[in-house]
This record gives C-alpha cells, sequence and structure tokens, in this order.
C-alpha cells in the first residue's frame, strides 16, 4: 500500500512539474510581429510593377511570411486601400532587417514614387 502511495504521488508530482513547464514556455512565447502595407492609390502602373514581381523573394529572403496580399478589399468603414499586404515575421527586428535589405529600399523608394501608401510594423499577440 505505502509503495502505491509513493508511486501515485511521484506520478502527481510529476504532472505537476510539467503542467508548470509548459505554462512557463507558453508564458515565454514570442508574439509575431506584423509588417502591414496599405496602398491607397496607384499613380504610376508600370513603374509599380517591379514591387509586385520582386517583392515575393524579398519577403521569403528576410524571413517573412505573406498572411494576406489582395485587391478585394470590402469597406467597413471608410475609403479602404486599393491594394492591401500584410505579411508575417518572427520578430520586429527580424521586419525591421527585412525593411533595410538593399533590394527593399530599392522596391521601397519604387512604391513611394508611383504610389500614396504607407507601410509600418505592428506587434501581435501570444496566442
Amino acid at each position: 500500500m505505502k509503495r502505491s502511495l509513493a508511486l501515485g504521488l511521484t506520478l502527481l508530482s510529476g504532472v505537476a512539474i510539467g503542467a508548470t513547464a509548459i505554462q512557463g514556455l507558453h508564458a515565454q512565447a514570442k508574439p509575431p510581429t506584423y509588417v502591414v502595407v496599405a496602398i491607397r492609390s496607384v499613380s504610376d502602373a508600370d513603374s509599380y510593377r517591379p514591387v509586385i514581381e520582386k517583392a515575393p523573394a524579398l519577403i521569403k529572403e528576410g524571413g517573412g511570411t505573406f498572411l494576406v496580399r489582395s485587391n478585394d478589399i470590402i469597406s467597413l468603414d471608410g475609403t479602404p486601400p486599393k491594394r492591401f499586404v500584410l505579411l508575417q515575421f518572427d520578430s520586429a527586428e527580424k521586419a525591421q532587417a527585412w525593411y533595410n535589405m538593399p533590394g527593399m529600399k530599392e522596391l521601397n523608394a519604387i512604391r513611394a514614387k508611383s504610389t500614396d501608401s504607407l507601410a509600418f510594423i505592428v506587434q501581435g499577440v501570444a496566442n
């Protein structure tokens, strides 16, 4: 009987320690970081075309992934952008490093000249 009780208490202790460790790991999980690009209007479609063609490879190279890239936007309130892009990165530092890559600097300069747009980094919520 004592052996069964000791085994049961040992098992219960192991479960409690494991549950505590898992909670600690979840608490340490970093929230994702997002880059939002909203293209309000395109003033020169021909000049803007290289951005659409070259950006996916640079996003992948920089460690980002597309979550949304669309021209199909339904307004709920206000005027929606003509194009919307949402990228996910592991951290704000990785997102900033991607944005500062020489190839992206070139594409961002083209985007700035050929569109009315904005881009920014936002921190997500850890789940």
